[in-house]
């Protein structure tokens, strides 16, 4: 059942029975991090879907306080795993920001950080060169003085969130290899997605993964031609561009590989979004690609990782990245290769599904929930008393790692694959 009003009018095109699949129940709202910061019924999915509908059905006009409602959603799915109904909420709520941009409605945000987002951040060669700057400007000492809270006061919120956001940047090691082969029999063969900002900024992470594949007996094809997933401009309903992504890495994947056994992804934002190109790109080639895609968790976890054979005595705990939880619903992986791990020691915290405020972009356009959410995530992590922090996404690690500093906790931040390489090897866990 179509919504018979014209597409003029935002979220028209929408099909109208996942608007009815919410019964209004409410158990989603305990599960929404913008409800649980503010206690406001248009700021949970509820009553966002009450909104959405409102505006198809004409009983709503689309004005500025239906577009801050909409644009506080971070999109982290956490009400798809509540809902009882199986309301398909992402199917909702991006669709109807594709409908925003197209009649030409699109979230009023500084130029540069439009350029940032959806031109530097979304390419891999383009992040390298902007975070080589910053990483210089560490090395010297620089930096610290950019970040004194004297000089941070004075920036706008979201000059002032990406500053501190960054990480201590090592030097960057060598591109990894086109391939690199199987240690020991081989029994599986793997592409890896090695994302933008992730290779920028996290590229040791993506060095890391390829070695634990190795290690578990996989030969890893990583194809220099592959470009971004598409994530930052599909959730800002830009779906031109990210179709136009999409499209080149289903060549990329689908025709130049040869057989491969799965497209490992270690990055939580991008494996959704490569497991949703039959709607990013609803051609054969879009459900190809996704057919192949596997959180690296995921893969491992099915292939029957080996036990590493060097300790690591760490009292951790483990951040669900959103995107891996609720929209992968991929929990357990990552927990059970951790405790493979002899000495590591995984403590569960309150609300760890709960999102950190990054969720992409978000911690730059919306800096003062995501500010809000950070803390709240930082404080339960914290009380974990934890001497490492793991979680899967690029987003979380920045947050997380800035949120705990800010509260004076300096655990070591790191991607799982970082702690079971290090156990793997013996080498140094922390950089």
């Amino acid at each position: 059942m179509r919504s018979p009003l014209p597409l003029a009018r935002p979220g028209s095109g929408i099909d109208y029975e996942l608007f009815l699949d919410c019964v209004h129940c409410g158990l989603c709202t305990s599960a929404c991090p913008t409800y649980l910061e503010l206690g406001t019924e248009m700021d949970s999915p509820r009553g966002r879907i009450y909104l959405m509908r409102g505006v198809v059905d004409g009983r709503i006009d689309f004005d500025s306080q239906v577009r801050r409602h909409l644009d506080l959603c971070l999109d982290c799915r956490a009400c798809e795993t509540a809902c009882p109904s199986g309301v398909r909420y992402g199917q909702l709520i991006e669709p109807f920001r594709m409908d925003l941009v197209s009649t030409g409605q699109t979230q009023a945000m500084p130029w540069w950080l439009r350029l940032l987002l959806f031109r530097v951040m979304t390419s891999a060669r383009r992040a390298r060169w902007a975070v080589a700057p910053a990483r210089l400007l560490q090395r010297v000492g620089v930096m610290k003085l950019l970040q004194r809270p004297a000089l941070l006061r004075r920036l706008p919120a979201a000059l002032r969130t990406l500053l501190t956001l960054l990480p201590p940047l090592p030097p960057r090691a060598g591109p990894l290899p086109e391939i690199l082969p199987a240690l020991g029999p081989r029994r599986a063969r793997v592409a890896l997605f090695t994302g933008c900002v992730n290779d920028a900024v996290f590229h040791h992470v993506n060095w890391a993964t390829a070695r634990v594949l190795q290690h578990n007996g996989c030969e890893v094809w990583t194809p220099a031609r592959q470009v971004c997933c598409g994530a930052l401009h599909y959730h800002a309903g830009l779906a031109a561009p990210a179709a136009q992504f999409a499209a080149r890495n289903a060549e990329v994947f689908t025709k130049d590989q040869g057989q491969l056994d799965a497209i490992v992804v270690n990055v939580a934002g991008c494996g959704s979004t490569l497991k949703d190109y039959a709607h990013v790109l609803p051609t054969a080639a879009g459900a190809e690609l996704a057919g192949l895609v596997k959180d690296v968790h995921e893969f491992l976890a099915d292939l029957g990782p080996l036990k590493p054979a060097h300790p690591l005595p760490l009292r951790a705990v483990y951040h669900d990245a959103c995107h891996l939880c609720h929209a992968q619903q991929i929990r357990q992986p990552p927990r059970q290769l951790l405790r493979l791990i002899d000495g590591l020691e995984l403590v569960e915290v309150a609300e760890p599904e709960v999102c950190c405020g990054a969720a992409g972009s978000y911690n730059l356009t919306q800096p003062e929930m995501a500010e809000s959410l950070g803390k709240r995530k930082a404080t339960h992590l914290a009380a974990g008393q934890p001497q490492a922090v793991f979680t899967a996404n690029a987003g979380c690690l920045l947050q997380i790692r800035r949120h705990l500093a800010t509260i004076g906790i300096t655990p070591w931040v790191a991607h799982p694959m970082e702690a079971l390489w290090a156990a793997y090897s013996g080498q140094a866990w922390r950089s």
